[in-house]
């Protein structure tokens, strides 16, 4: 996929026609416009330099997006708001002035006692404030031009109108021959008012950029690395794969990799949203954009520039902002034939009030230039985009990073949501849960054979049995004729003893063991690991898979969603029903092999829109066959690559943020749809005259303030995502 930045866009109405011209060129498979970032992506094999020359001759600009600038920050609205502010503050002078000339008579203020003194005046002062605001106009015709009419199209209609009526009077009253009002004032407001809302918008657009500007802010500007045997300082950008790099206390690390010397707490908020710093040592892994708050470490750099952890959180966030969700399909259609209908029903109004009605020039005029001027295609333009670039900036400071813009609406519409047991619901790794000992047997004397033992095999339920044994102090002992017996246990002498170690059928004998407590254990989806020396009986342990810590609270807070629950395993019966009970989970199906994840997901897929939780390696076919696959760990290469959505941290509960936030997103899709709509049909309906009967008109002025509002309603119904996951829970 291609990004391309694109210039000239006014509103829906272009982005509508870019997006069509460039899908019409052979070779381009997808093509989406985002009127909020200015940006285009594209998915096929047409050469750039045809995309974008295709771009120019529908009247715009474009240019690729090269991974280096993708990371840059994105100040266009914060220069594009001075820029507007400089135009306001001179429109807002030159109007006062104006609307003395245009308003004193009324409120009799001293004037020039000639009127048609006093319209040339107006007429200049109208013509300065056009050619201060000329973008509206320089943009408008172009449009015209290139066949693709746009909102300044209708401003500079609008204004333009009521500026060459107001001459047209101005003339007739200079040959004596009186024949309406001036409206100087109105041609001037037009522009000035849009200036307004144009100003608002886009201060509200430049906060949509803020969750994104701010990650693009961690990146490092400069590592300290060891060259030639010496610490020098260089900037960031040219560490490499391999350097050794230095940290101090406060400072940012430069890349990824892992720490050699020295250990320190290491703040990983603005990557996982986690608040607590997490403390890291020999060999812990580290992140570039991450600070280290106390300590210092050497590390080996891993990953680099754009290959980091960060740089690819930034790219799934911007990438996510410049796609488009189908709930914006219908919002296009209408964008597309948007500008040309509403100047079809602007001339519909004019003839009819002088044709039907037959009323004045003057309040035929008035109808039709408020139906140009207060229709606004931009408010359906930004509905979608700002509302998924919000929302998928809130998620990226979370931790929480979705691949486009229709993954976001669809985990909005799970009714599904499917979880693999292990290192999803559970932490991935076996733990001692408990100990028992048989009559007369020493527990510590037990737990040194045991220690002893395991030491000497590297199976996970032999890590889980020398740690348990180390964290209280009990130390291996020598072991000689040390033998594994796959499917059964091990064995080996120690202090002249024959320690036997595994299931109950190696364990000759067994009937001092308590059954019923064995059974139990059994039963709570537990390994029961059995323990005899010299064919003696001394006990046994229990091994188990721990349950996280929010997985239980996370399943609760999925089904008061009114979300189905699923447990989809590879353990046995016995395991997952034992988490099932523990968790809170009713529906398990276990005993599932890796490829057949894949059918179970497909059968539910029919019964309602699925989200597939899982590591992103194992469950990768179930990841890519659900409506989204969602890849809950550390953000690794392969589950990055291959999930449509990703959790950095290894937290069930951030499963439920992310279906919060898709819900949320979509609602405030809806909603802002829905104001697009219900605005324009209302206020074209009045602007075109149908409630005068009843003492309902708007001046063209006014309506051109209202049009300006409308997007600025919308763009700032969507800055409430923003404060998604803070303060209230989820």
């Amino acid at each position: 996929m291609r990004r391309f930045e694109v210039t000239g866009m006014a509103c829906a109405a272009c982005s509508a026609k870019v997006e069509s011209t460039v899908s019409s060129l052979k070779g381009v498979s997808s093509c989406s416009v985002n009127l909020l970032t200015n940006s285009m992506t594209v998915e096929g094999d047409t050469p750039s330099d045809e995309i974008i020359e295709a771009v120019r001759y529908a009247g715009f600009g474009a240019k690729l997006i090269d991974g280096t600038a993708d990371r840059k920050r994105d100040d266009t609205a914060e220069k594009e708001t001075k820029i507007l502010a400089k135009r306001l503050i001179v429109s807002a002078l030159l109007l006062a002035a104006l609307m003395y000339f245009s308003m004193g008579k009324m409120l009799h203020l001293p004037l020039p006692s000639n009127e048609i003194i006093s319209g040339i005046i107006q007429g200049v002062l109208s013509l300065v404030i056009l050619a201060v605001n000329r973008k509206f106009f320089i943009s408008g015709v172009k449009g015209v031009i290139h066949l693709s009419p746009n909102m300044d199209t209708l401003v500079a209609l609008g204004s333009g109108i009521s500026f060459a009526y107001s001459t047209a009077v101005l003339i007739s009253l200079a040959a004596g021959k009186p024949s309406g009002d001036l409206y100087f004032d109105s041609a001037a407001m037009i522009p000035a008012f849009v200036t307004v809302g144009k100003l608002l918008e886009t201060r509200s657009k430049g906060k949509t950029a803020q969750a994104i500007n701010g990650l693009i802010d961690l990146t490092p500007k400069y590592a300290n690395v060891i060259r030639n045997g010496t610490e020098t300082s260089i900037p960031a950008s040219e560490i490499v794969k391999d350097d050794i790099f230095i940290v101090r206390a406060g400072e940012t690390f430069a890349a990824d990799g892992s720490i050699e010397e020295g250990s320190g707490y290491v703040d990983e908020s603005a990557l996982t949203g986690e608040g607590v710093p997490v403390y890291k040592e020999k060999d812990s892994s580290v992140y570039g954009g991450t600070i280290l708050r106390d300590g210092y470490v050497r590390c080996r750099a891993d990953e680099v520039g754009a290959n980091t952890v960060l740089s690819r959180i930034i790219d799934l966030a911007q990438e996510t902002g410049a796609t488009k969700a189908p709930i914006a399909k219908t919002a296009d259609k209408v964008a597309a034939v948007f500008v040309p209908a509403v100047m079809c029903i602007a001339l519909a109004v004019f003839l009819v009030w002088t044709f039907i009605v037959k009323s004045d020039i003057e309040t035929a005029l008035r109808h039709a230039i408020c139906v140009l001027v207060i229709s606004c295609p931009c408010a359906m333009g930004l509905a979608t985009p700002v509302a998924v670039t919000v929302g998928s900036g809130a998620g990226a400071r979370q931790g929480i990073l979705f691949r486009s813009a229709a993954v976001l609406e669809e985990t909005g519409r799970a009714e599904i949501v499917v979880l693999d047991k292990t290192g999803t619901v559970t932490l991935g790794k076996p733990f001692v849960t408990d100990v028992t000992v048989t009559e007369n047997t020493d527990e510590n004397e037990m737990l040194k054979y045991v220690c002893s033992l395991e030491s000497m095999s590297s199976h996970p339920i032999s890590e889980a049995a020398v740690s348990y044994c180390r964290e209280r102090g009990i130390k291996a002992e020598k072991v000689t004729d040390f033998v594994n017996i796959p499917g059964k246990g091990v064995e080996g002498r120690v202090d002249d003893k024959i320690i036997r170690m595994g299931n109950y059928k190696f364990i000759t004998v067994g009937d001092e063991f308590n059954k019923e407590s064995i059974e139990k254990l059994t039963q709570e989806g537990k390994t029961v690991i059995f323990v005899a020396a010299d064919e003696k009986p001394m006990g046994v342990i229990a091994v188990a898979d721990k349950i996280k810590d929010d997985s239980t609270e996370a399943v609760s807070e999925m089904k008061n969603m009114g979300l189905r629950v699923v447990m989809l395993t590879g353990d046995n019966g016995k395991t997952a029903a034992a988490i099932g009970r523990q968790t809170g989970i009713d529906e398990i199906i276990s005993d599932v092999l890796p490829d057949e994840k894949e059918k179970h997901i497909r059968l539910l897929r029919e019964k309602g829109k699925t989200v597939m939780v899982g590591d992103g390696i194992n469950d990768a076919p179930a990841l890519m066959r659900a409506d989204v696959g969602m890849a809950i760990g550390s953000g690794t290469d392969i589950a990055i690559d291959s999930s449509d959505a990703v959790l950095l941290n290894s937290r069930l509960s951030d499963v439920v943020k992310a279906l919060k936030l898709g819900r949320a997103v979509l609602r405030n899709i809806k909603q802002n749809l829905f104001w697009a709509f219900f605005y324009n049909i209302i206020a074209i309906t009045v602007a075109a005259g149908i409630f005068s009967p009843f003492g309902i008109e708007l001046k063209p002025a006014f309506g051109a303030l209202a049009m300006s509002l409308s997007s600025f309603c919308v763009v700032s119904n969507a800055l409430r995502l923003s404060r998604f996951g803070k303060g209230k829970k989820g």
